[in-house]
């Protein structure tokens, strides 16, 4: 059976539920408490579990980020909120530096089960200082997972399977997405980290994607179909480790790839997929790889230049229109 849930729903049902089975597990971060989280993700959480496993922390990520890698070493399994991974910059010491390298520098002595979760990317009329993505900048750290996905049932999954995985794990969310709602299974299941999802069987081209940018890849595949040409459309849901074998697979039915991804061009995940591609799949491919990102460039506050800044729909179904036809 299954229910609608909101993603931020999703995401507390995951926390309450591992909370629940795990002593050890507790949340901390900016709001999480008596306001019941910045986005309403916490909400009640307070009630149930006590100051002492739902911890209100100063707007101090440094600090806090440490106080959980400290913990994580010690035994426990922190989930650490950031209001937006934005603010998260002020802790890259902790999670590149220490969380992420824990393991190594100890000689496996010490391990570090811990959860980074909060928004990522843009969000309207946030400006440069809110607006960015940190999927990329988190996955080129070895020791690292990073966890990036759309629907309410991935995000429940996924985020248990973060909580109970032994490795540091970031958890990209999405602003936008905390009241999209879709079907989350009832009862107790777990998303496997590192695997793709295909949200739509299709022959033609090969559309990669992941977190909200998944919502314009969908409508630009039904467009399009409807056009006459048939787009497999693949949700990534976890950037590190990245599930190549299914992209691989897909694109030597389809010949052709067109990568959609929100952050900036240079050395994003768009430019890993299409690398990963022209290493496995060269000889499948009927025509170059193509890529919509935002532009490169700070994202301007104007609605105009966010509307011009950001992959919509119509940039994707030009993009595909323009390799569908390569070698046809």
């Amino acid at each position: 059976m299954a229910r609608k849930l909101a993603l931020r729903d999703a995401l507390r049902e995951a926390m309450i539920e591992e909370m629940r089975r795990d002593e050890s597990v507790f949340l901390m971060g900016e709001e999480v408490a008596q306001y019941n989280g910045a986005y309403k993700v916490s909400k009640g959480m307070l009630d149930e579990f006590g100051p002492k496993r739902v911890i209100d922390t100063p707007i101090a990520e440094l600090g806090f980020a440490g106080i959980g890698v400290g913990a994580a070493m010690n035994g426990l399994r922190p989930i650490v909120e950031f209001m937006t991974w934005n603010f998260a910059v002020l802790a890259f010491d902790q999670i590149v530096n220490n969380a992420a390298k824990t393991l190594s520098q100890s000689g496996g002595q010490y391990g570090c089960p811990i959860v980074f979760r909060g928004p990522s990317g843009s969000a309207g009329q946030l400006a440069q200082q809110h607006s960015q993505m940190f999927e990329s900048w988190m996955a080129n750290t070895p020791g690292l997972k990073v966890i990036s996905c759309t629907h309410p049932a991935d995000a429940k999954g996924l985020l248990k399977s973060a909580i109970r995985d032994n490795d540091p794990v970031c958890v990209m969310e999405s602003e936008l997405l905390y009241g999209y709602e879709d079907e989350v299974p009832e009862g107790e299941y777990l998303v496997p980290i590192g695997k793709a999802a295909i949200r739509k069987e299709g022959t033609d081209v090969t559309l990669v994607s992941f977190n909200k940018m998944m919502l314009p890849t969908m409508e630009a595949a039904e467009k399009l179909e409807a056009e006459g040409i048939s787009c497999e459309v693949i949700d990534l849901r976890t950037i590190r480790p990245l599930d190549h074998h299914t992209i691989v697979e897909s694109v030597k039915k389809t010949n052709r790839l067109v990568v959609i991804d929100e952050s900036w061009p240079f050395a994003g995940i768009s430019a890993e997929v299409a690398y990963e591609v022209q290493k496995y799949a060269f000889d499948y491919l009927d025509a170059p790889v193509t890529r919509v990102n935002a532009a490169d460039t700070n994202l301007p506050y104007a609605p105009t230049f966010v509307e011009e800044y950001l992959p919509n729909a119509t940039k994707i179904i030009k993009a595909v229109k323009e390799v569908a036809y390569v070698g046809a």
